[in-house]
């Protein structure tokens, strides 16, 4: 693990249903989050918010994929600059923000990978899939669209950046939590070549078997892996305060439990969190549970 870690906020909410997502890095911000890390002995760097539109501002666009442009803007403004953290040798911690920044986050960090002939895998926890592309999603909402992206399918405009895709192999890909999936977008999963592993799988299996085998998945080959965490994986009851909530997610200390093993691994290149929000949270309670999975995910111990 290296010894800095630069924070990069993306308040961004074009790309989600719901408003208010927009206010999850200052919710994750407020709880902590640059303190506490440094508890943990890393040199921490704030870097700031990216750039983002206001919806208000600009026309939704085709409603195949709503603001399409304007995702596509901060997207490449986050790609940049993650790929510049990493190759300065600090670690990027992007704070969501509806998970459409995903695209963006991931492609800086592959890029960067790319250039030195490595690749990088991908674990995603998230309740959703978030492979649909424009012509398969119910909602055009570029928010269930990025992971889809980073395999090289969905808007050219998001899956060619840097000029090359996919941006990893999708069987280095692990979508861990899976609960709410779209008819169309479920053939998508089934064919891509990316392993999911649903709730029943952690039901049946446990979460520390799913975990260990998608720390291989992601790690099969590659320099390691980037880890995006939608806080609604997690149960409602634990985080009430997220982006698109469904029932019978990851228990609190299942979240846990995924993040030390994350930890364990040492192979964690870079980490997102995202759909935090605070207009239907509880008194902050999902940025604070935010806040302490990225402590635990970043080596913070029980002893």
């Amino acid at each position: 693990m290296v010894s800095k870690v630069c924070i990069v906020g993306a308040p961004l909410d074009l790309g989600a249903g719901r408003r208010g997502v927009d206010m999850g890095p200052s919710a994750v911000r407020v709880a902590n989050l640059n303190a506490r890390l440094a508890t943990l002995g890393f040199d921490v760097e704030d870097l700031g918010n990216v750039p983002v539109a206001q919806p208000e501002s600009h026309p939704e666009g085709p409603t195949t994929a709503r603001y399409l442009p304007q995702i596509v803007e901060t997207c490449s403004r986050l790609a940049a600059i993650v790929e510049g953290v990493l190759e300065r040798g600090a670690f990027p911690l992007v704070l969501g923000g509806d998970h459409s920044v995903a695209a963006g986050v991931f492609a800086g960090a592959a890029n960067h990978f790319h250039k030195r002939d490595e690749q990088l895998g991908l674990i995603w926890i998230d309740a959703h899939a978030d492979m649909n592309t424009p012509e398969s999603s119910p909602s055009g909402n570029v928010h269930g669209m990025p992971l889809a992206c980073c395999i090289g399918m969905g808007p050219t405009e998001l899956t060619h950046m840097f000029g090359w895709h996919p941006k990893t192999d999708p069987r280095n890909v692990a979508l861990v939590g899976l609960r709410s999936v779209d008819e169309v977008e479920r053939l998508h999963v089934q064919k891509s070549g990316v392993r999911a592993f649903t709730m029943r799988d952690i039901d049946e299996q446990g979460l520390r078997t799913v975990l260990h085998d998608a720390v291989a998945i992601a790690c099969a080959g590659t320099s390691g892996f980037h880890l995006s965490l939608d806080m609604d994986a997690i149960d409602p009851q634990e985080a009430p305060g997220v982006g698109t909530p469904v029932r019978g997610g990851l228990t609190y200390r299942e979240a846990h439990l995924a993040m030390e093993i994350v930890a364990d691994s040492g192979k964690m290149r870079s980490l997102e969190v995202v759909e935090v929000n605070p207009v239907i949270d509880e008194s902050n309670r999902t940025a604070n549970l935010a806040v302490e999975l990225v402590m635990s995910a970043m080596g913070k111990g029980i002893l």
